[in-house]
């Protein structure tokens, strides 16, 4: 590992000028490329104290060993030249997105004699015009059949055209009216060429006038009594209104724009862009990418940008490309895709109308995206696998954790604490061993306490079971066993073909199975927690490790330094996925639990009242206030509720204290008791935790 300040340049030495910045390892390979509107600035920040940068920049600084830069004249300059040099030397810290798949294209080659409709795929071609690009080649196939009725372009190989020039004789799709057969001369090369051009024009998104075109033809033809021609243009213009269906309207007509959204975590981002084109999704794409480097959404933004637009030129670029954040500087980026269009793109973010509710699909698609992505990565049983090992390694365990807990706390302001417990087996979820707890040793907010107490209270449970089964018989001090929480049970009950303990009914103990690891959402103190409660429950053999959030660092209960697993680490991945997955139990689970505790009523605790008298009376009387207030006589007038049941209503009312009003967390209002939960608890959300 090198040491920074062995090859940073000397004071003044680097210019105070827009430029492109390249580390180099000792290998002299490029391992990252950057660029910067002040060298000077942006290079110093490289080489500050090592604690003080982001742990991915901290890897990539002392990886390298060598830094030289290039001065340019403006920040667009700088953004092409970046590029250039990603593509150049591929560098290994830099973000880099790859399709998962080569998407297919429906090309029309311009630059043949003969131009000719097919599917594309790979590098784009000079001189050839795509449309697209398309999430299955079937998709396309049944588009240009459709519309070869009305612009019969040749779609044929070189091979066969030449053939059918040979023979004389124009292959199937000629002779069903599919193909103008330009092989046999039906048709000149120019016309074919204009029949090509006039299709081009047709998927670019100009429909309209074409389409009322055909509609004018075939009026004047009904109306001269060419009825045969008529109805040809008549099915001409149903099959390119079919053509038009497989693409829906998100926009207004006419306008051209691609719409890009990001979905991420801590280590990985999906991007999703819809190509629009005349108010139509012409195209749909995604990519997911590891993030190798310290970057905002901006910075994704920026580098999906580069990615799509680098290579493009003309109408290839669109005058309006949407994105959920701002690159920064956005000046640059807009001026450089500016240049690439040959006119003024309009880069922004949408705020209202249909364009951000079809931002939004966008992004549902990549989160869709993101979690497809991690699916696909946790079910293949190689990765699993290796991710196990290298868990067990990094933790160093006797043998790979087969079965792993994790335990999460969850609150709202020390309110309604709760925690959860799920369980990872062979890398896969166990969801019918997930569990719930509520703290019930103390009140208030206190993470580390509230932790032992769960974990705690779930090998109490452990051991209880253990003693039924008659596995555990001796303290680990030698001496007799003694009972869990005063609770003595019987042993020598019969388990389950895979080993574990089972009831008398044949369904298996809820705690009966231990973990080969627990794993705690939260840093030292949680991690240090949970392992005084094993300990004191003479527990030595489930190991306890801790994932903080905030950098991925894996604690453990004995090393004052985290374990530090690499960001490409299956393992890492692994637990990352097992820690996220406890906090949405645990939150969910929280944020029930107050729901309930804010819908909960008097009339709840009355005997022989259900929801349809409940509502039925506070419907007649519009709130728990005035029901309240009311005579016996005056319950009994609701339907359906008779005299008996409104005296008990009566004296449930009267004994039961006016709770303390609501209130409104947004405007301070003070909202009358109507028995009805608050309305407002979004500005709640935020201090979850």
């Amino acid at each position: 590992m090198a040491d920074p300040s062995s090859y940073r340049p000397k004071p003044g030495q680097i210019p105070d000028s827009p430029g492109v910045y390249k580390f180099r390892d000792e290998h002299g390979r490029v391992i990252y490329v950057g660029k910067a509107k002040s060298l000077r600035q942006r290079l110093a920040n490289y080489f500050q104290d090592l604690a003080g940068l982001h742990p991915r920049t901290r890897t990539m600084v002392t990886t390298a060993a060598s830094v030289e830069w290039t001065v340019v004249t403006t920040e667009v300059e700088a953004l092409q030249l970046e590029y250039s040099w990603i593509k150049e030397f591929d560098p290994r810290f830099n973000v880099k997105y790859r399709d998962d798949k080569s998407y297919p294209y429906l090309a029309v080659t311009l630059n043949e004699e003969f131009p000719r409709v097919q599917v594309m795929r790979g590098a784009k071609k000079k001189g050839v015009r795509y449309f697209g690009p398309y999430a299955h080649a079937w998709a396309i196939r049944e588009t240009v059949d459709l519309m070869l009725r009305v612009f019969p372009v040749r779609t044929c190989s070189a091979g066969v055209f030449k053939r059918s020039a040979q023979i004389g004789r124009p292959c199937l799709l000629g002779y069903i009216g599919k193909c103008s057969a330009p092989c046999v001369g039906r048709i000149s090369a120019e016309e074919h060429r204009e029949l090509a051009e006039e299709f081009c024009d047709f998927m670019a998104g100009r429909t309209g006038a074409y389409l009322r075109r055909l509609e004018r033809r075939m009026q004047e033809a009904a109306e001269e009594m060419e009825y045969e021609r008529a109805a040809r243009l008549r099915d001409d213009i149903g099959a390119l209104k079919r053509a038009m269906e497989k693409s829906a309207v998100v926009l207004a007509d006419a306008t051209d724009a691609d719409l890009i959204a990001v979905a991420e975590d801590e280590l990985e981002a999906a991007v999703q862009i819809f190509h629009v084109r005349g108010g139509r999704v012409r195209g749909q794409r995604g990519w997911v990418t590891d993030k190798v480097e310290a970057v905002t959404t901006g910075g994704l933004v920026e580098h999906a940008l580069q990615q799509l637009y680098g290579e493009e030129r003309g109408d290839a670029v669109p005058k309006e490309v949407l994105v959920p954040a701002l690159p920064e500087p956005v000046e640059p980026v807009a001026q450089w895709l500016s240049q690439r269009r040959g006119s003024q793109v309009s880069l922004r973010i949408p705020q209202r109308g249909d364009k951000k509710d079809l931002m939004a699909t966008v992004g549902r698609n990549a989160q869709q995206a993101l979690a497809l992505h991690k699916t696909k990565r946790a079910s293949d049983l190689t990765t699993r696998s290796r991710a196990l090992e290298e868990i067990a390694e990094a933790l160093g365990l006797d043998s790979v954790p087969l079965r792993i807990e994790c335990f999460d706390i969850s609150h709202l302001q020390g309110e309604d604490v709760v925690a959860s417990m799920v369980v990872f087996e062979d890398g896969l979820v166990r969801k019918s061993e997930y569990r719930r707890f509520q703290i019930k040793g103390f009140e208030g907010q206190d993470d580390v306490r509230s932790m032992h107490e769960v974990i705690g209270r779930r090998f109490k449970r452990y051991l209880q079971e253990k003693q039924k089964s008659g596995e555990w018989t001796e303290e680990p001090d030698g001496g007799p066993a003694a009972p869990v929480d005063g609770v003595l049970t019987a042993a020598g009950e019969p388990d389950r073909a895979d080993g574990r303990p089972v009831d008398d009914d044949g369904r298996p103990k809820r705690f009966a199975y231990p973990p080969k690891l627990v794993v705690v959402d939260g840093g030292a103190p949680q991690v240090a927690a949970a392992r005084r409660a094993l300990d004191e429950l003479g527990i030595d053999d489930v190991a306890v490790c801790g994932l903080a959030k905030r950098l991925e660092e894996v604690w453990l209960p004995t090393e004052d330094d985290p374990v530090v697993l690499p960001r490409s680490s299956e393992g890492l991945y692994l637990l990352q996925r097992v820690r996220d997955e406890a906090h949405r139990f645990a939150i969910t689970y929280q944020r029930n639990k107050r729901s309930k505790r804010l819908k909960s009523s008097p009339l709840d605790a009355v005997p022989g009242l259900g929801d349809t008298r409940r509502q039925a009376l506070l419907k007649h009387f519009g709130s728990l206030k005035k029901l309240r207030a009311a005579t016996v006589d005056e319950i009994c007038e609701v339907p359906g509720v008779g005299r008996k049941t409104a005296e008990t209503v009566a004296a449930a009312l009267a004994g039961a204290a006016p709770s303390a009003p609501a209130v409104n967390t947004a405007t301070g209002e003070i909202i009358e008791d109507d028995g009805a939960p608050p309305a407002a608890l979004s500005a709640e959300r935020g201090q979850e935790r």
